[in-house]
């Protein structure tokens, strides 16, 4: 397998996942590669956890803190979980082992914007990095790392950590070099610099990953599949939720308001995100382009039938089938597809200035626009933020996909408020389910309507109607209504708030009483 290892010096640190995990001390912090799914470890953290189980058997303690790029797989977050191998997690979790016991308390939780992670581990918030583990599928002759099939945090744990071991995946292609932009700019404040990147198949970085081959401890070699978990089939829900937001994009390219080629896209990570793809590809759209975290299925699709033409991510999250036909086809994707580092893909200011097209799912949101990503019953952590919050406040259009009910309709998740906010009714902008879209800006409009039109009541006699409604004709019509006396009605009308002097004095002048303006709040027209 070493046919994977081409520098002399690193050929030379070759051991078994036993023994680098052997490296690994009680309280350390460790940053290990993996995004939802994707280019983790799959040897070193289980051993890491039969090294725990050893030590616990013993009474000795051993746990460490655990930074990642996001979600990764049973062989690392539910084996480290299941040792109790683990004191402190960030930035984001889907294992259901590792979920019990982050909600049991036995595991404490850091829930994290994904693009902020990496700066505030620079900045020192969470202590020394004392190791990365990360997989690689492959090393060069002068020690520089081929990525793997995410790159997430790794540029930053490499250069964080203390000392570094590698895992080199053969099971990766070979043909993923070349895939990877690896930027190099990132600063701390004050000396950050402007990112030059204006279109998601910009090239700004390098390759490879950088590493001083003095720190790094341990090689092993690996030969495993990513955990490239099936796509259910799309259901009825998922179908009609992908087809009310394409009808919703021809909309608006016919309103002028998006291009023909729509804006970059960015979607979440499931099956609803991986539905909405594959409407795209049935759509007359081509020629798109994605900027988002993850290459799902539909996106793979997307690229081979030009729906796509470019996608920017920071890793994959594929079926089996999906990613035995990537490794088969690799090279042609080279000039398709391009995986960054997360703090640039997941960047909010790239984000605000590329005009993205955010799709992200929920569990829940309310009558305000408030969704909840994150927690259930307000108090369970499900999986985490995720990079939900990168996008949709600085998204051109923010979108939250999500069935109506769940629990086979016993939950509905449209709620009057929801029990824990992760994005207010301002970072929202579409809300969507099987049943349409609720347009959030209509609110927005609605108000600034509202504060151009001021509502008038006033009493008159019934033969002077005509002529006082000629002054209050409304938008419409005036609500008129009877009173007491049967001589007398009442009228209701909205008129233009710099109207409203004058019209106060007309309608006097005619005879009108009791005449009130009252502020008008929101309007629906």
């Amino acid at each position: 397998m070493s046919s994977r290892i081409h520098h002399p010096g690193l050929r030379s640190k070759v051991m078994s996942a036993a023994e680098a995990a052997a490296i690994n001390q009680h309280g350390t912090t460790v940053g290990m590669s993996g995004f939802t799914g994707s280019g983790y470890p799959k040897a070193v953290p289980m051993a890491l956890a039969e090294r725990a189980k050893e030590l616990h058997a013993r009474g000795e303690e051993f746990r460490i803190n655990l930074h990642t790029g996001a979600s990764t797989s049973a062989e690392m977050d539910g084996a480290l979980a299941e040792a109790d191998a683990v004191a402190l997690r960030t930035p984001f979790q889907s294992d259901p082992t590792m979920r019990a016991k982050i909600n049991a308390g036995a595991i404490e939780y850091i829930d994290t914007h994904l693009s902020h992670l990496a700066q505030t581990v620079w900045n020192g918030f969470y202590g020394p990095m004392t190791t990365a583990v990360i997989e690689v599928s492959g090393i060069r002759e002068d020690g520089r790392l081929v990525p793997s099939s995410s790159v997430g945090n790794n540029k930053s744990w490499i250069d964080l950590a203390d000392q570094v071991i590698l895992e080199v995946n053969s099971w990766q292609s070979e043909d993923l070099e070349g895939l990877h932009d690896v930027y190099y700019g990132t600063a701390l404040p004050p000396h950050r610099t402007p990112i030059m990147l204006t279109h998601p198949a910009d090239r700004i970085g390098e390759t490879y990953l950088r590493c001083d081959p003095a720190k790094v401890v341990a090689v092993v070699e690996t030969h495993a599949p990513d955990r490239n978990s099936p796509f259910k089939p799309a259901d009825a829900d998922s179908i009609a939720i992908a087809q009310h937001l394409v009808e919703f994009f021809e909309h608006e390219v016919a309103q002028g308001r998006y291009d023909e080629r729509l804006l970059p896209l960015q979607s979440g990570v499931g099956n609803i995100a991986n539905a909405v793809m594959s409407e795209l590809v049935k759509s007359r759209f081509t020629g798109l382009s994605a900027f988002t975290e993850v290459v799902q299925d539909g996106m793979l699709d997307a690229l081979d039938s030009g729906t796509l033409a470019t996608a920017s991510a920071t890793a994959f999250s594929l079926s089996t089938e999906a990613a035995e036909r990537f490794n088969d086809n690799a090279a042609k994707y080279r000039d398709k597809l391009i995986l960054r580092t997360q703090e640039i893909s997941n960047h909010p200011e790239l984000v605000r200035r590329l005009g993205i097209l955010a799709m992200n799912g929920m569990l829940e949101a309310d009558l305000y626009g408030n969704v909840n990503s994150t927690h259930l019953m307000g108090t369970k952590m499900m999986n985490g933020l995720g990079g939900s919050g990168d996008f949709a406040r600085n998204a051109f259009t923010s979108f939250f996909l999500t069935p109506s009910t769940a629990k086979g309709g016993d939950i509905s998740c449209i709620v009057p408020m929801v029990s824990h906010v992760d994005h207010t009714e301002h970072d929202v902008s579409i809300i969507v389910t099987e049943q349409g879209l609720a347009v959030l800006r209509r609110r927005l409009q609605g108000v600034l309507v509202a504060r151009r039109w001021v509502m008038i009541d006033y009493d008159i006699r019934r033969d002077l109607l005509e002529a006082a409604t000629a002054v209050t004709p409304g938008l419409e019509s005036p609500t008129v209504s009877p009173l007491r006396d049967e001589t007398m009605v009442a009228v209701r009308s909205m008129v233009r708030k710099p109207d409203a002097n004058r019209v106060m004095d007309e309608l006097y002048a005619l005879g009108a009483r009791g005449i009130l303006i009252s502020a008008i709040h929101a309007i629906r027209l």
